[in-house]
């Protein structure tokens, strides 16, 4: 068995359990603990990635045994057991040792000692001390039978280091990059403003830089310091490791400093923490206005969160921390509704999931976490969480069978770029409400895209750029007939020219805001917009702008495929000045001034189709556009969707259709079968026929399974 085939550890099962930290426990309950998962049908637990102190209190004396009880129990009850090194939260006695570990914040500028992720693990020496904890922890209980993999550090990439030793790697990275100073200067453009260089030395540190070529060399550098620390943690571990156990690391997406498709590729598989807000934030008809931070507040948010973790190695992935609880501070506490924990962690399942896994087991009584609440409040009594969770357990146990081999269906791609968020976080197109620049720019163009085809009914794929270039594109094509490009900004010559070669195969390109702007380096090309699409676009823009507030579009007379335009669909925050050149133009601004240009256009291309967006569009227009991509999604064989329904699917190693029915509404729903077929309820085994009415009980999911017709 390799170890990519591993991962599954039962191809029956889906791994099921929480974060365990017998060590903050202030009173002995493990047994009790124990007893508890195994009623709530826990087969994994993750322990001892956050206390090096523990492990090791001072300098070289170790004190490993403490975990072994730990172990026997879970393995005596039939769960396994996730093994983290410790290597994100220094031990006192380490920070006092060797001050100059800690991460600098900006040159000169050291963090403060009283967090975690303080240290820069760049720095050889803190690398001394990491690997001896390291194959210390890793070598004594590498060979329990309880332990079936392990978790790297902990959601590394928090912050980009600005040390003495990371400036000078950075420089000895970009002369390897670029071989010399003359090449530098041409690639940067550094006769702006007299920054040509001549010696390598006179290159200025990061902390003053307004230049967009450096900030992007800065930040691909950093990323893969990152990608470096975890695959030289993880090739320590493999020498312990058997090939029935796997590596990972925990990603939190949002980190500046990660790359994550390169930093799986030192991995067995994909880990991650998708946390989103519970109540309103999962209610379909909430009028809160989504976001996208480090936790969702929108049912296609936290879909979204699941199909980054897939798209990361396109294939399935465990969580590793999702809530509980309430998330956040003190101050913020909004548990889930009755039924919200469920419906979350099965939407993951349906997106990919092998593995849900919760922060944490207990809440602690102490400590910056106190009020993230756990599976056990404070009292440490069960209580309505945990009778859920184990309902859930329950549930994910029936449906095991049915979801080996499964892969998420989708109806449109997505491609997505890390290099072009960089590049938009450094010159975002987009402005705040006060006029400042919008950091976010990247992730609200391309979430109003995504948002859109999500809420049409339709189910997305994201697929990163290198994973784009290297995949064959006719059989790219057959599998995603729609590929949806929002704000590409920073895209070499290849990757436009295999957007040519997705129209000229039959595909159905979507050009999006800022989509092939710049190139590699992030420089304004110097060619008509959008570059080497304008022509296969029939369509071009040469000004743009901004727009402060929300601009009414119209339905225009054409010949190509009809738009159903909905009352209240706008245009927000940009505008791009489309002008046709053989395109038929979709969709018009109602505006004095901006009237003169198309919002939207669509031409024939070779066998395919390239449509051009030229505004981000609000969430009514993006539905409608959802719809125009895909008007017979692979849910459409559903029918009489209550309003606040989803419905999303895959096929699994049998060549079945698994269907997740959800409600995310408090009030009743229905939902009508597919008519060529009978499906089979995964939970209760009922067989139910073809066009029956679903009754849906408020926060609740149905999963069924069928022909992969029906």
């Amino acid at each position: 068995m390799t170890r990519n085939d591993a991962r599954n550890v039962d191809k029956d099962l889906i791994l099921f359990g929480a974060a365990y930290y017998n060590e903050y426990q202030t009173i002995e309950r493990l047994d009790l603990d124990l007893d508890l998962m195994q009623q709530a049908n826990f087969s994994v637990i993750r322990v001892g990635e956050s206390v090096w102190s523990t492990w090791e209190p001072e300098d070289n004396t170790f004190n490993l045994e403490w975990l072994e009880p730990i172990l026997d129990g879970a393995h005596a009850r039939g769960i396994h057991v996730i093994l983290g090194t410790p290597t994100y939260a220094l031990p006192p006695w380490l920070q006092t040792k060797h001050p100059e570990l800690l991460a600098h914040s900006a040159t000169g500028t050291p963090l403060s000692w009283g967090g975690r992720q303080e240290v820069d693990y760049s720095s050889p020496l803190f690398r001394t001390y990491a690997e001896r904890i390291i194959r210390a922890v890793v070598g004594r209980y590498s060979s329990h039978p309880a332990v079936i993999g392990y978790q790297v550090d902990n959601e590394p990439g928090l912050e980009l280091f600005h040390n003495p030793g990371t400036f000078a790697g950075f420089v000895q990275w970009l002369k390897a990059r670029y071989g010399d100073t003359d090449t530098l200067n041409h690639e940067w453009g550094l006769v702006y403003w007299s920054h040509r260089i001549s010696e390598w030395n006179q290159l200025w540190v990061p902390d003053g830089n307004t230049l967009p070529q450096y900030d992007l060399a800065w930040r691909t550098y950093q990323a893969e310091l990152t990608t470096n620390f975890i695959g030289w943690q993880a090739d320590i571990v493999r020498e312990y490791a058997d090939d029935a156990q796997f590596v990972t690391t925990c990603i939190a997406y949002p980190r500046p400093a990660v790359n994550d498709e390169e930093l799986t590729k030192v991995l067995d598989i994909t880990a991650g923490n998708p946390y989103y807000e519970m109540q309103d934030g999962l209610d379909a008809t909430s009028i809160i206005e989504p976001r996208q931070s480090w936790a969702s507040n929108s049912v296609w948010g936290l879909t979204n969160q699941a199909d980054r973790m897939f798209a990361s190695r396109q294939e399935r992935f465990l969580v590793t921390e999702t809530n509980a609880g309430a998330i956040g501070g003190s101050e913020q506490n909004y548990p889930p509704y009755p039924g919200q924990l469920a419906q979350a962690a099965l939407a993951l399942v349906a997106r990919g999931a092998s593995m849900i896994e919760y922060w944490h087991w207990h809440t602690l009584h102490f400590g910056t976490e106190t009020y993230w609440v756990g599976i056990l409040p404070h009292s440490q009594k069960p209580g309505r969480v945990y009778n859920e969770i184990a309902e859930l357990g329950a549930k994910l146990r029936a449906i095991g069978p049915a979801m080996s081999g499964y892969t998420p269906d989708a109806d449109v791609a997505f491609l997505y770029s890390t290099e072009s968020k960089w590049a938009l976080e450094f010159f975002p197109p987009l402005a705040t409400e006060d006029h400042k620049p919008d950091r976010g720019s990247y992730p609200t163009i391309f979430n109003a895209f995504y948002r859109g085809v999500i809420e049409s009914g339709a189910q997305a794929r994201i697929v990163n750029v290198s994973q784009f270039l290297d995949c064959d594109i006719d059989t790219f094509v057959k599998r995603f007939p729609v590929l949806v490009v929002p704000g590409l900004y920073a895209a070499s010559d290849d990757a436009l020219e295999r957007l040519l070669a997705y129209t000229e195969s039959g595909g159905h390109l979507v050009i999006g805001p800022r989509t092939a702007y710049g190139d590699e380096e992030a420089r304004a090309r110097m060619a008509v917009a959008p570059p080497m699409l304008a022509d296969v676009a029939g369509a071009s823009y040469d000004e743009f702008s901004n727009i402060d507030a929300s601009i009414a579009v119209k339905t225009v007379d054409v010949t190509a495929p009809s738009f159903l335009l909905s009352p209240g669909a706008e245009a927000t925050r940009w505008i791009e000045g489309l002008t046709p050149n053989g395109a038929d133009v979709m969709l018009g601004y109602v505006h004095h001034s901006f009237g003169r240009f198309a919002a939207m256009t669509s031409a024939q291309s070779g066998a395919g189709r390239v449509t051009v967006v030229g505004t981000v569009p609000n969430a009514v227009l993006g539905k409608d556009l959802g719809r125009w991509f895909s008007p017979t999604p692979i849910s459409s064989v559903w029918s009489d969707l209550g309003v606040g329904v989803n419905v999303s699917s895959g096929i699994n190693d049998a060549g079945e259709r698994v269907w997740f029915v959800h409600n995310w509404t408090p009030e009743v729903a229905n939902a009508t079968t597919p008519a060529d077929g009978p499906l089979r309820d995964l939970i209760g085994g009922d067989s139910i026929a073809e066009s029956s009415v679903l009754i849906l009980e408020p926060w609740s999911v149905r999963i069924l399974v069928g022909n992969a017709g029906a």
